[in-house]
């Protein structure tokens, strides 16, 4: 699967005794993918992407091997962040589902819901978990058709909610990693509520930069260690998110949507829209509106 081939641990598993039984690129750096396995032995090393995963069957004899006396089992979650490592062995049957999620989402996540910069934050790891409202996320993704397009519409809703419920509930300030440079935090908060007041008209890095009194090229550098992404990347999430908001909430057409979020036609915020959210905005606002 070519639209997954930068998700290590999908790589990984696909090198194993593991069978996939179907996986899919839901857009915005997030993918899906649902496994079976049985008598194997596996592991991960910084991935570069962080990894949420569900039990749906079996698995009663799979253990990490630094805690073997951890067993996993039905509805069972585990976290694995972007940096962490991990050997598993399984013996038995075992069917599981994996998220897998872009460090963009996390950092477009933390900014988003903790108000904190992505660096000064980590997804805390977690094993045999029980969480009985992310487990009945995972098993109502396990019901939709995760390629016809209503249905994938809500398939990202839901893997957004299992990674926002993650953010919220197993998020940390690090304590292993001094913090540099960057922007400081009125800074940040001033560029986030002057975009945000902005989205609609044109913002080059040049603007921005003079709105915290710094040259382009150490913006750019700055803004990129604080917020995670580049400026560019940063703006057209939040025009695309208002686009999706105002879709799900408003009449307003498509042409006047494109405008008020900043970009110079419909068919330029159409093709963004699809792109990212692997749907058209009238797919979206049919699936999802109000």
């Amino acid at each position: 699967m070519p639209e997954l081939a930068h998700f290590q641990v999908f790589q990984t598993l696909s090198r194993s005794r593991a069978q996939l039984e179907r996986s899919a690129a839901m857009g915005e750096g997030i993918a899906a993918a649902i496994w079976s396995n049985a008598h194997d032995a596996t592991g991960y090393s910084t991935p570069g992407h962080h990894t949420i995963g569900c039990y749906l069957g079996g698995g009663l004899g799979t253990f990490r091997r630094d805690q073997p006396s951890l067993k996993g089992a039905p509805d069972k979650l585990c976290i694995l962040p972007a940096e962490h490592q991990s050997a598993w062995v399984v013996n038995g049957e075992l069917r599981f589902m994996h998220l897998y999620f872009d460090v963009e989402q996390y950092a477009l996540g933390a900014l988003r819901l903790l108000d904190k910069e992505p660096r000064e934050v980590q997804l805390r790891e977690r094993t045999f978990i029980d969480e009985p409202l992310q487990s009945a996320r995972f098993r109502a993704l396990t019901q939709l058709d995760w390629h016809e397009p209503a249905e994938r519409l809500l398939c990202s809703s839901l893997a957004n909610a299992i990674l926002d419920h993650s953010l919220l509930s197993h998020s940390g300030r690090r304590f292993d990693l001094q913090v540099k440079g960057g922007l400081a935090a009125h800074q940040r908060k001033g560029l986030i509520d002057y975009i945000e007041q902005h989205l609609d008209q044109p913002l080059s890095i040049d603007q921005l930069a003079q709105s915290v009194a710094l040259s382009p090229y150490h913006f750019a550098r700055m803004f990129s260690l604080s917020f995670g992404v580049a400026p560019h990347r940063y703006v057209l999430s939040r025009r695309l998110q208002r686009g999706a908001q105002l879709l799900r909430h408003s009449r307003l057409a498509v042409g006047e949507i494109a405008l008020a979020c900043g970009f110079a036609s419909a068919s330029h915020f159409s093709n963004r829209f699809r792109a990212s959210f692997q749907a058209t905005p009238g797919q979206y606002r049919l699936t999802l509106g109000s």
